[in-house]
């Protein structure tokens, strides 16, 4: 029912680097710095119910052009999303705006990690909302990097974004997914304020794990970002990964949290490692226990869960308006 790995997994600060002597390539250079080699987590056999089908078709292909046309990002393309085959073959894509180069390390996600090309990009609310016309869009769906080295976080192009596509795409409902902003409440504020139908904020793993799995994100931080979102009256989602080491309990206990902060929609789905480089499944977890979590999470108080192996944030995302 379950395979489980061993491998350990580094943090920043755990690994030294040591001086060796010798020669580096032969180039005669003595005390040369010696990388450490990190062995990469070994591949696991996914059971059964994790198979996805490889993206295929003319629809898809249309939108891989649109996509490139317009140079635009997905998520789905970025975080290798196991559903892309199915979404984008229905005509259904996750816009990613600020770039495709993230401030964070996070040890799940398949996003490039780096420092983003400075400034941000004006004109791309409008090609958001014009790909999205053409792609004939009733639910869009927005989410970004992060953008830390920023003290808006991006946060106008988010804004920007939303007011394109509803100028474009008259009664087209907008969900963003959207970053922590550093606790910077005044950038949250600009997003807020203009209403999306739904404001998405993943805490995605429990708090315990938060060190090894979102280290330059806060788990109360995240809570708050949905507490703010709820009070001022919008509808909030968030969502996890299981897999990665989490108890039962633990889980339990979030729910307790999002239904404290009036949190509407919860998503759950199995983290699935999309490099050998990137933090190794603990444990693949079964389908009746996803079936079991959406059954307890409904029964706590949160108004939709939608749970299974292969559940995304923005899976299904046209049902949670």
């Amino acid at each position: 029912m379950s395979s489980k790995t061993t491998k350990r997994s580094f943090l920043p600060g755990q690994i030294t680097l040591e001086k060796q002597s010798g020669s580096a390539g032969g180039d005669g250079v003595d005390n040369f710095v010696g990388l450490p080699v990190i062995e990469a987590a070994p591949h696991t056999r996914r059971p059964d119910w994790l198979r996805v089908k490889l993206p295929y078709g003319p629809v898809y292909r249309k939108l891989v052009d649109l996509i490139d046309e317009h140079d635009l990002h997905t998520v789905c393309q970025s975080a290798r999303c196991p559903n892309m085959g199915e979404c984008w073959t229905a005509g259904t894509a996750t816009f990613m705006i600020l770039g495709n180069v993230c401030t964070r390390s996070c040890g799940f996600c398949a996003v490039q990690t780096g420092r983003p090309e400075p400034g941000l990009d004006y004109d791309e609310p409008r090609r958001v909302a014009n790909a999205a016309r053409i792609m004939g869009l009733k639910h869009a769906v927005i989410t970004s990097v992060n953008r830390d080295e920023r003290k808006d976080g991006g946060a106008p192009i988010f804004a920007e974004t939303i007011r394109r596509i509803r100028e474009e795409i008259p009664g087209c409902t907008v969900e963003v997914l959207i970053p922590d902003f550093r606790g910077i409440w005044n950038a949250l504020q600009i997003v807020l304020d203009e209403r999306p139908e739904i404001l998405n904020h993943n805490v995605e793993s429990v708090p315990r794990l938060y060190r090894r799995v979102r280290p330059q994100a806060d788990y109360q931080r995240s809570l708050e970002v949905l507490r703010i979102s709820k009070e001022q009256g919008l509808r909030t989602k968030s969502g996890i990964m299981v897999g990665l080491g989490e108890t039962e309990e633990e889980v339990l206990e979030l729910m307790d949290d999002f239904v404290r902060v009036g949190v509407d929609v919860m998503t759950i789905g199995q983290y699935l490692q999309p490099t050998r480089m990137h933090l190794a499944v603990e444990e693949f977890i079964h389908p009746e226990q996803f079936r079991r979590y959406k059954e307890i999470g409904e029964e706590k108080g949160i108004e939709h869960v939608e749970s299974g192996p292969l559940v995304r944030s923005s899976y299904h995302a046209e049902r949670h308006v």
